[in-house]
């Protein structure tokens, strides 16, 4: 149920090993408050899958996905866009071939349904819906689970028409020079950015009614919440300068927004950590303030909904099936994983536990020394304030006697060792 990244991915490695799949989609019968379309797959906050730099967990992650011939990872490889070291795709093209590959496929029936009650699916069912679930279809997971939901706030950021910025201010360029002159950069002098610092500080916002009791994804943050952290929070974040010289100039900026490549035609253009709750008519009036934006057509403004994700460490198993109904899988966000990614990750992972189960066979634990059994240990580890999480080198077990140098190096050669020698290497044993 949902054929979002994770239910893609679970649905496409299903069918790979030979099981019938029924993929149901509530869109475009009935759409979120984020979604566009009723294509599978649909990018809505960002348009990246995370970094490809090495080595960082991100990209270990993906090396793994890859062993696994990942759908997705494959398609957004075909679709990629320029964007330094960030695996960022065209989304209309990205999401149109996914739908292509699923509706193709032998073995997956595709249905746009809405699915409003646990009771209505038979088992085993993974549910895949997403952090934008149904209203009904929430209440029904959640008397499942006895009313143990959490939630958080989710943004989005402004996508802008490549013609209307001002390359007579901006200029291209990536960071420190690495992966090409991929982004379009809005270099501000000290008293620019404070000017806007201090209009996006007044500036008027959507606020829902449980606004305040409700947390933010601290990797997803409206930037007038950094900005409430303090004035100077946008320089060492988002608007960070270093690795970014001005060729107009030969020097770094006071501070640098940058702009990210969209589609494949480089004629729409996203702001890059600038997530944001703003009027709409607000937003196009701060965000006109920043250099070589003054004319800039917003093709998509930025918007603020609400995620709900499942307390997994409390309520799932270590395979992702509800503790009281083991026939019931849960893959992607709502199991409390936060990024594209990490979310697709789970859907592999729900697929090969649920074949395994199929099949009558054992699967070994996965190691926590790779970055599949570093996230799932994420999920199944019981804490007092389960959190939505990132793939990063934190949820790795930790190497000692190792310079911080060459720790990140020494984390990857480790967790490329431990996949070929665990029950995930598609050469190897399974038990």
């Amino acid at each position: 149920m949902g054929a979002g990244l994770a239910g893609s991915e679970c649905a496409l490695q299903l069918a790979k090993r030979g099981h019938s799949v029924v993929l149901y989609e509530m869109r475009p019968l009935a759409m979120t408050p984020a979604h566009k379309t009723g294509m599978c797959a649909e990018l809505v906050c960002s348009n990246s899958l995370g970094s490809l730099t090495e080595p960082s967990a991100p990209a270990q992650l993906k090396w793994e996905m890859t062993r696994l011939e990942s759908k997705i990872l494959e398609i957004a490889h075909l679709h990629r866009v320029p964007a330094g070291q960030s695996l960022s795709v065209d989304r209309d093209l990205f999401s149109k071939e996914i739908t292509e590959e699923i509706k193709k496929h032998p073995l997956i029936r595709l249905e746009h349904k809405i699915i409003e009650s646990l009771d209505s699916v038979p088992r085993p069912t993974v549910i895949a819906t997403g952090p934008l679930t149904h209203e009904n279809l929430a209440s029904s997971i959640k008397d499942h689970f006895e009313g143990d939901f959490l939630y958080f706030y989710d943004a989005i950021a402004p996508v802008i028409d490549a013609d209307s910025i001002d390359m007579e201010v901006c200029f291209k360029a990536s960071r420190y020079d690495k992966g090409g002159a991929d982004y379009i950069n809005c270099p501000m002098s000290k008293e620019q950015y404070y000017n806007l610092v201090e209009e996006i500080s007044k500036a008027e916002m959507v606020r829902p009614k449980d606004f305040e009791t409700t947390p933010y994804f601290e990797s997803c943050l409206p930037v007038e919440v950094m900005v409430e952290r303090g004035p100077k929070t946008l320089s060492f974040g988002p608007c960070k300068p270093k690795g970014l010289r001005d060729p107009k100039t030969g020097k770094e900026a006071y501070a640098v927004v940058q702009l990210r490549q969209e589609n494949k035609y480089a004629t729409a253009f996203n702001m890059v950590g600038f997530q944001t709750k703003m009027t709409y008519p607000e937003q196009k009036r701060v965000f006109r303030m920043i250099p070589g934006l003054e004319k800039a057509e917003f093709l998509k403004l930025g918007s603020l909904h609400r995620n709900l994700f499942i307390n997994s460490p409390k309520l799932l198993t270590t395979t992702l099936s509800s503790k009281k109904d083991p026939l019931l899988f849960f893959a992607g966000q709502m199991t409390g994983v936060e990024g594209y990614f990490e979310s697709t990750s789970t859907g592999m992972l729900v697929a090969i536990f649920l074949d395994a189960l199929l099949a009558d066979k054992k699967i070994a634990p996965l190691p926590s020394e790779t970055a599949l059994g570093a996230l799932l240990n994420a999920l199944n580890e019981e804490k007092e304030n389960f959190q939505p999480t990132n793939i990063n080198w934190g949820l790795f077990p930790p190497l000692l006697g190792v310079s911080k140098q060459d720790k990140k190096a020494r984390l990857a050669e480790r967790a490329c060792a431990a996949f070929e020698n665990s029950c995930l290497n598609p050469s190897g044993k399974r038990d």
